[in-house]
């Protein structure tokens, strides 16, 4: 319609002037003009702030020549029915059967949730996945399910692709309607770092499923049942799967390590049958399990309870296609695999490389194979999108014995390390990562309690800390909040609980918080609150708004500012783009936005550039500051460390809250700053009583580990 009425408001049009190759000249008559002035506009925002200041303000950097992905059409195909149809038909109960009558082993592919988690820190783009997703439902139909939701894809499409992980979603159970979609909860935590109240994880259940998902993997990041029996129980009320998770660690072949043996396994699986699981999963969450401890510990399960068994593992010790083997002649029903291009490592171990190592095995799946790697042609061409923050790392790597770094943890532990400083020191981080964990007492290590591991372990190697520092002077030492909150009890009780003394160090002293059941929120005051800030209401944004309030608030702050980033391509959304360059944005059905870039020019005495664009022939600049401009008037001040009262940064990150004011008396050991560094939140406290006479930073201020925060005097 809008084509229509710009033509038939063209002068040319009207006096008949126009040829056959009018419309290639006036691109602009194919542009709703409403469009260009809001969406359009507010993209080319974006473009040039990546342009000139990189993604993430990491500096600009000229975009690569990427070589084009090849095109999966199947636009024209409707995808046959699956999986999805089969649980429909079935119901929870006779579909567990189902997969226990199967002979051929079924597959999950993680490629579109822990693969990517696993090795590029969770990063690809909805506009990657839309474009193999449906071509994959198509021709490989018989997947048991896709794994395409929760863990880290939650709140990483929010606080760093600038993505509605709802609105993904939606978006991939239109295109792939057959085949099951499976999505990871941390039972009490639902997709977060915490122990949230039942009313909100009920709601949090409820959305994903309406919104999609048909299989919930839940587990607990201590083992705790009683952290997942609710997320099971609104699962089951919901008619959808309940696969409830073990997380192994340890070794179970080990006589000297048998805090985790097999017959803790075995009764912790006869207790969730018991709480109503359909399916009993064994999340090897760091790539532990060995051959011959994968055939031990899948014929104990499955002479424990009468449900399938699950397997999830990760590459990286380089033995998991073996230890995989062992699991299908030991009579595991499901196993988790990815694309090629996205497997092994830290990652899943591949589709194909099983279905060969299957072969002549009467357990092999049943796929077309050609087609498999058709789909991997594709991967390969937009991996290369993500060099950023690809892990590069070779492989095998039999260290993961040593250290027990879950594979979805160690992209990002890694990501972490260098944004704070500590990239050339990631041996160390790995070596006091163990020891962490049996200073904490061995604990089960998984998000988010592999994240206080993770915390606690970058803080000692940033701080020159060692172990007997901490017992020695644990007193005077600020711990990241996230091991405060791990021994006040907030996530849950260690199986064999904390170590005591430790335990009263990092509380300095003070009774913990344990199995404190957070109360229910009132939906009502948070709607008002979002009403406040104004944010959109709906019911996954409440969701999103309890679990994630500030990542969330901040989502909403740059979906205002820049529009629906999504439709970008992906090396425009993290490189920019490249004066001569052209793009198409297609905003939707009908609707195209033809962006070419023309010029880049110097910083002004401001440090402000403008870069000008063409769009849809039509001639736009957009002011941008250079926030990488020097300004030799700013002088950043180190905290003396001799000098008891000035207070620095413990990690290199940013000021989120300052908690007093210039002129405040303070004690000893009160709360006085809390900074960031990568989602790691640190609350420092008062080094001596006395009176703030300066604050140095605030609040958003960039910080490396050092720098003067505050001065407290006499």
């Amino acid at each position: 319609i809008y084509f229509l009425q710009n033509m038939l408001r063209t002068e040319d049009f009207q006096k008949g002037l126009c040829d056959v190759n009018y419309i290639d000249r006036h691109p602009e008559l194919l542009v709703d003009p409403n469009i260009v002035g809001d969406r359009g506009t507010r993209i080319l925002d974006y473009i040039g702030e990546i342009t000139v200041n990189g993604y993430a303000n990491a500096g600009h950097q000229a975009k690569p020549d990427f070589e084009p992905a090849p095109r999966l059409d199947a636009d024209h195909l409707e995808a046959p029915a699956g999986t999805r149809q089969l649980l429909q038909q079935l119901g929870p109960e006779g579909f567990s059967r189902w997969i226990q009558e199967q002979n051929e082993v079924q597959v999950m592919d993680t490629t579109y949730r822990d693969a990517h988690q696993s090795l590029l820190a969770t990063r690809v783009r909805t506009h990657d996945i839309m474009q193999a997703i449906h071509y994959t439902a198509c021709h490989v139909p018989n997947l048991y399910a896709f794994e395409n939701w929760g863990g880290a894809t939650f709140d990483v499409a929010y606080r760093f692709l600038d993505e509605s992980p709802w609105e993904r979603l939606r978006q991939m159970r239109e295109a792939a309607p057959n085949i099951l979609f499976q999505m990871l909860t941390r039972g009490a935590n639902t997709v977060g770092y915490t122990n949230y109240p039942e009313n909100v994880v009920r709601q949090f259940i409820d959305r994903a499923a309406e919104n999609g998902i048909d299989v919930f993997r839940v587990f607990d990041c201590l083992n705790q049942l009683s952290h997942m029996e609710v997320t099971i129980d609104e699962v089951r009320k919901l008619g959808k799967i309940a696969e409830a998770t073990i997380c192994y660690t340890g070794d179970i072949m080990d006589p000297n390590r048998q805090k985790y043996s097999l017959q803790y396994y075995a009764n912790l699986a006869k207790d969730m049958e018991r709480a109503g699981a359909n399916i009993i999963a064994i999340k090897d969450m760091a790539g532990l399990l060995k051959p011959e401890a994968a055939t031990a510990l899948v014929s104990t399960l499955k002479d424990a309870v009468d449900l399938p068994i699950h397997l999830h593992s990760h590459s990286g010790s380089g033995t998991m296609l073996y230890t995989y083997a062992n699991a299908v002649n030991a009579g595991v029903d499901i196993i988790d695999l990815a694309t090629s291009a996205l497997s092994s490592g830290t990652s899943q171990p591949s589709i194909t490389a099983m279905y060969y190592a299957l072969q002549n095995n009467p357990r092999q799946m049943n796929f077309d194979v050609k087609e498999l790697e058709k789909i991997d042609r594709y991967w390969q061409a937009v991996r290369p999108y993500y060099a950023g923050v690809d892990a590069k790392m070779t492989y095998p790597n039999t260290t993961v014995y040593e250290h027990e770094m879950p594979g979805g943890q160690y992209s990002n532990l890694r990501q972490q390390a260098t944004a704070v400083g500590l990239g050339d020191r990631w041996l160390e981080v790995c070596e006091m990562y163990h020891k962490v964990n049996m200073m904490f007492g061995d604990i089960i290590k998984v998000t988010p309690s592999s994240k206080v591991v993770g915390d606690m372990a970058l803080f000692m190697v940033q701080n020159n800390l060692t172990e007997e520092d901490i017992y020695d002077h644990g007193d005077t030492i600020d711990f990241p909040l996230s091991v405060v909150n791990f021994f006040d009890g907030k996530l849950g009780i260690p199986y064999g609980g904390f170590p005591e003394d430790l335990q009263k160090i990092i509380l300095r002293g003070r009774e913990p918080h344990l199995e404190s059941k957070p109360a229910d929120v009132d939906f009502h005051k948070i709607v008002q609150e979002m009403d406040d800030k104004e944010i959109p209401i709906s019911d996954d944004n409440i969701s999103s708004y309890c679990i994630y309030p500030k990542v969330f608030s901040d989502y909403v702050r740059r979906y205002k500012q820049f529009g629906d980033l999504s439709v970008l391509d992906t090396p425009t959304f993290f490189f920019g783009m490249n004066p001569g360059e052209e793009v198409h944005v297609n905003l939707e059905e009908g609707k195209m936005l033809l962006i070419r870039m023309d010029n880049i020019t110097r910083p002004d005495e401001n440090g402000d550039r403008i870069v000008q664009f063409e769009l849809n022939g039509m001639p736009r600049e957009i002011r941008v500051h250079d926030k990488h401009v020097e300004d030799s008037a700013i002088e950043i001040k180190k905290a003396n460390p001799d000098v008891p009262g000035e207070v620095g940064a413990t990690l290199s990150g940013k000021v989120v809250k300052i908690l007093v004011a210039k002129g405040d008396k303070v004690e000893k050991g009160d709360p006085i700053i809390v900074t960031e560094a990568m989602k790691m939140e640190t609350t420092l406290t008062a080094p001596v009583s006395g009176t703030v006479k300066e604050i140095a930073t605030a609040p958003g201020t960039p910080i490396e580990s050092g720098d003067l925060l505050l001065v407290i005097g006499e």
